[in-house]
C-alpha cells in the first residue's frame, strides 16, 4: 500500500489499495483445518477423580442437561456475541427452559435444588460461555434470593414466578462509583414520603442493568441511616441504566451504569427484610451463597478450557506429531487437570458445609478467593498451550481467560476475600488502615 504525505488526512483514504483489501474473514475452519473451534464444543473430559459419583443422580441429571444445552445452542453463537459485546436475547427462552433460574429457592414456581445442584449448573453454563452464567448468577443469586430471602409474601408470589421462567428478567445494584470494595458506604439515598420513598444516587457495573424487568437497588435510608433494599421496575420515571463500554471480559453480560434521580418507589415495593447492611450477609445469607456460586463459575471456565486443550493437542501437528505427544505440553495439561480437581472438591466441601448450616461467610470467601487464584493459573497454561490460537476467542481459551478477570474481581476482590477469611479466623478486622499515629516511632 502506497501512504501520501499530506496534511489532509482524506489523502490516505484515496490511496491505492489491494484489491482483496476489505474481503470477509476465512470462517476459522477454513483458515485453520487443523484443529476444531470451540463453535463445536469439545466433550468434557476434567473429572479426572471421578467427582461424578458424589454425586445424586437429580445431580448428574441437571448437569447433563445443562451441559447439552449449552453445547447445542450456545457454543455454536457465543463467539460472534461476545466479539460484538451483544447479548443473545433469542436463547433466554431456552436458558428459561432449563429451570435452574431460582436456583435453591423452594415454592414460588422456583426449581428448590440443592446448593449442590445448583453449583453443577453454573459451571456447567460457565464451562461453554461465563457470560451465560453470570447473566444467570446476577438474575438468580443476587436479585431472585433478595426476593425471597428478604421480600414480603406477597412480593414473593408478585414477582417470583415470572423470574423463574426467565420470562422477566433482574439485576441487583450495590456497587457504586465511589464504592466497590467498601459497599456499605454506599452513597445512594432512600428519603421516606407519603406512600412510599424517593431514590437518588449512581450505581455501577449492574449486570442486567440495561434490560432488567426488576431493579434490586440497596440505598441508605436518610432517617435511620441503614441501608434498605428496594425493588425499581422498569422504565420507572428518573430510572436509566446505559451500558459500560469497552470491556474485555464478560462482553455478552450487559453491565450498566445506573442513575436515580428522584425515583419514587411505593411502600410495598420495599424489601421488608433488609434493615442493614448485615442483612444481606448474615441475617440473610445473600451475599455467601452467591460468593459459593461464583466459586463454581472459574471450575466451569477451568473445565472448558482444559476440554478444549485436550483436544486441540491432539489435533494439532507439529514436527510430526500431535502436539500431546511432547513432554511439556504433557505436563502442562496435567497441572491444569490437577488445579480442577482441587478446585472441585474445595466447592463441592462448600456446598455441604453450606447444606448442613456449617458454612460461615470466611469459608465462602476463602473459597472464592482460592478457586479464582487457581483457576487464573489454570487459564494461563491453557493460554500457553493453544500457541497462537491462544489469543482467538475462536478457541475459547483466549475469551475464558478474558472472562475469568472480572470473576477474579466481582463479589469481592481476592484481596478483600481473602480479609473476610482472615478476621474470621483471627477475630480482628483488618479492612482499614490504622489511624496514622502523629509521632514518629523512630
Amino acid at each position: 500500500m502506497t501512504i501520501y504525505s499530506s496534511s489532509n488526512p482524506d489523502d490516505s483514504e484515496k490511496a491505492e489499495r489491494s484489491s482483496y483489501f476489505g474481503l470477509p474473514s476465512l470462517d476459522v475452519s477454513v483458515a485453520f483445518p487443523q484443529a476444531t473451534p470451540a463453535s463445536i464444543f469439545p466433550p468434557c473430559a476434567s473429572d479426572y477423580y471421578h467427582f461424578d459419583d458424589l454425586l445424586t443422580p437429580e445431580e448428574q441429571a441437571i448437569r447433563m442437561k445443562v451441559r447439552a444445552c449449552m453445547e447445542k445452542e450456545i457454543a455454536p453463537i457465543m463467539t460472534e456475541y461476545w466479539e460484538k459485546a451483544e447479548f443473545p436475547f433469542h436463547v433466554v427462552p431456552k436458558l428459561g427452559a432449563l429451570r435452574i433460574a431460582g436456583g435453591t429457592i423452594k415454592g414460588y414456581g422456583c426449581p428448590g435444588l440443592s446448593i449442590t445442584a445448583s453449583a453443577i449448573a453454573t459451571a456447567e453454563v460457565a464451562r461453554v460461555d461465563a457470560s451465560c452464567s453470570t447473566f444467570i448468577l446476577v438474575h438468580s443469586s443476587l436479585a431472585m434470593l433478595n426476593i425471597a430471602l428478604c421480600g414480603s409474601e406477597a412480593q414473593k408470589q408478585k414477582y417470583l414466578p415470572s423470574l423463574a421462567q426467565l420470562n422477566t428478567v433482574a439485576c441487583w445494584a450495590l456497587t457504586e462509583p465511589d464504592h466497590g470494595s467498601d459497599a456499605s458506604s454506599l452513597k445512594t439515598t432512600a428519603t421516606k414520603v407519603e406512600g412510599g420513598w424517593i431514590l437518588e444516587g449512581q450505581k455501577r457495573w449492574i449486570g442486567n442493568s440495561t434490560f432488567a424487568d426488576v431493579l434490586i437497588i440497596l440505598a441508605r435510608n436518610t432517617t435511620t441511616n441503614q441501608i434498605n433494599g428496594y425493588i425499581v421496575k422498569k422504565n420507572a420515571p428518573g430510572l436509566t441504566a446505559t451500558k459500560i463500554q469497552n470491556k474485555i471480559g464478560l462482553r455478552i453480560v450487559q453491565n450498566g451504569d445506573i442513575q436515580l434521580k428522584n425515583v419514587f418507589v411505593p411502600d410495598e415495593d420495599r424489601l421488608p427484610g433488609v434493615n442493614s447492611f448485615q442483612d444481606t450477609n448474615k441475617k440473610f445469607p445473600v451475599l455467601a451463597v452467591s460468593r459459593v456460586m461464583v466459586a463454581w463459575q472459574p471450575i466451569g471456565i477451568s473445565m472448558g478450557a482444559y476440554d478444549m486443550c485436550h483436544r486441540y493437542l491432539k489435533e494439532r501437528k507439529q514436527f510430526g506429531a500431535p502436539l500431546a505427544a511432547f513432554q511439556i505440553n504433557q505436563q502442562k495439561l496435567v497441572e491444569m487437570l490437577a488445579n480442577i480437581q482441587a478446585m472441585t472438591l474445595v466447592g463441592w466441601r462448600l456446598c455441604k458445609l453450606y447444606e448442613t448450616g456449617k458454612m460461615t461467610p470466611g469459608h465462602a470467601s476463602m473459597g472464592k478467593a482460592w478457586i479464582t487464584l487457581k483457576a487464573r493459573e489454570t487459564l494461563a497454561l491453557g493460554r500457553e498451550l493453544l500457541g497462537g490460537n491462544g489469543i482467538l476467542a475462536d478457541f475459547q481459551v483466549a475469551k475464558a481467560f478474558c472472562d475469568l478477570e472480572p470473576i477474579y474481581t466481582y463479589e469481592g476482590t481476592y484481596d478483600i476475600n481473602t480479609l473476610v477469611a482472615g478476621r474470621e479466623i483471627t477475630g480482628l478486622a483488618s479492612f482499614k488502615p490504622a489511624a496514622l499515629n502523629r509521632r514518629s516511632r523512630l
